[in-house]
């Protein structure tokens, strides 16, 4: 445990919504839901106006559409989400070479490398977190986060979740278990509702219940090791050091279908795609895999998975997507598909391919399969749906009115909302899908 509060956790609020309210100036103040575009599309993030009327990330968008009916539905833009990240991730590391990143809108920092905190009592912490939370909104152009300070991880992610949103608290050493005392044991990371469940049915119920019990007779409902890291982590123990690089444990990428497909042609070239995909988050990583797994989800959600590991590491795309058509070879697939992915594991930064083993046939570029919505796979960041078509939400530039976002499409029409981050509301106008005048960009 550390004596003094120096572990920092940033969240950007409302990330991917907050990105898309800023770049579109009518949806300011409204309530915005980012994925769930499709029929078995998945919410991605809500606004905290969508928030309101019960919106969650994670919930189907069908769901999502019930609650809030009114709401702005977003393919989402990846790289706008990327290019925002960068520069709050940029503000963090010039405060401290050592910031941990968890995904695109969350990182801790620890202010113990930082050589412009000067001490960490809390008039000077609560100085440099509101400086730095202005500094993030200068560089974004109007983002917001909310941000935690504590002795810890667990206590500087307590912190910021009370802070939320667009807030910031520092929990001083000393006050943790009484602070955690009261909250629900489902705040502790790594308590599921499953564990809830066993928790509640012995009478445990709150943080403090947990503070008073004895390991001994947790161990028999939970285990021994279980019980001895929760029993910790009530107490606030957590010796977690912040990591500035974090090692990749895998890559992957999947795809979830508007309808169930059957054809195994298409599947292929999901796969192929796919595999380009993965194939160049390694390159872009400097890491090559050993293992190719394929999941696939059937009609009536059952889910096989399927690995197969190399003689060899490659970052080759043809590799990956030869072993996973491979692999898909051995499924049957006549009752339908709703979900097909493909990763790699086993990561190394070595190169170790086969240099006696037959290539396998090249992709082609054009190789593509309609109707799909790619999503990452828990071990990756976040990445919104991709959609074929005229996505809802996607930049679009027209020869006369110029830059705008695309409002809807259907029947060959496509509607346009000609505005910019500095433009104000701007008009709506439609199209023809053909237009030659009108493009993606």
């Amino acid at each position: 445990m550390r004596p003094e509060a120096s572990v920092l956790h940033l969240d950007l609020d409302a990330f991917f919504a907050s990105v898309e309210q800023r770049d579109k100036p009518s949806l300011r103040g409204k309530p915005v839901v980012v994925g769930g575009v499709g029929a078995r599309g998945v919410v991605a993030t809500a606004s905290y106006e969508a928030r309101v009327f019960g919106v969650r990330s994670a919930m189907p968008g069908g769901e999502a559409r019930r609650r809030c009916p009114h709401a702005a539905f977003l393919g989402g833009r990846f790289g706008a989400y990327r290019e925002a990240s960068g520069q709050v991730m940029a503000r963090l590391r010039a405060l401290s070479p050592l910031v941990e990143p968890l995904s695109l809108d969350e990182a801790f920092v620890d202010l113990r490398a930082a050589e412009s905190v000067p001490g960490y009592d809390t008039a000077t912490l609560q100085r440099v977190v509101d400086e730095l939370r202005a500094a993030i909104t200068e560089a974004t152009d109007g983002l917001t986060a909310s941000v935690g300070v504590g002795t810890s991880k667990f206590m500087a992610k307590i912190a910021s979740e009370l802070a939320k949103p667009d807030g910031s608290r520092i929990v001083e050493p000393g006050t943790e278990v009484a602070l955690l005392a009261p909250m629900e044991v489902g705040v502790i990371p790594g308590v599921g509702p499953v564990t809830v469940d066993k928790l509640q049915r012995i009478g445990l119920h709150r943080v403090g219940d947990l503070q008073d019990v004895d390991v001994d007779e947790l161990a028999q409902v939970l285990g021994r090791n279980a019980a001895t890291a929760l029993v910790a982590l009530a107490h606030a123990r957590d010796d977690r050091p912040v990591e500035a690089e974090r090692e990749a444990k895998s890559i992957s990428t999947e795809d979830t279908f508007e309808r169930d497909l059957t054809d195994v042609a298409e599947l292929t070239a999901i796969l192929r795609r796919d595999a380009r995909a993965v194939a160049r988050r390694l390159t872009a990583s400097g890491l090559f895999a050993r293992t190719v797994t394929l999941k696939l989800r059937r009609h009536d959600f059952s889910t096989i998975t399927r690995s197969r590991t190399l003689l060899s590491a490659t970052d080759r795309a043809e590799v990956v997507a030869s072993v996973a058509e491979a692999l898909l070879a051995g499924v049957d697939v006549t009752d339908g598909v709703r979900l097909l992915g493909v990763g790699v594991a086993g990561l190394t930064d070595v190169l170790q391919e086969d240099l006696f083993a037959e290539d396998p046939p090249a992709l082609a570029e054009a190789d593509a399969a309609p109707g799909a919505e790619p999503t990452s796979a828990p071990d990756e960041e976040p990445e919104p749906p991709r959609r074929a078509g005229w996505t809802p939400g996607a930049d679009v530039e027209h020869d006369e009115h110029g830059p705008g976002w695309v409002w809807g499409s259907g029947v060959g029409r496509v509607t346009v909302r000609f505005e910019t981050r500095t433009t104000g509301p701007g008009p709506v106008r439609t199209f023809s899908e053909d237009d030659p005048r009108l493009r993606r960009c």
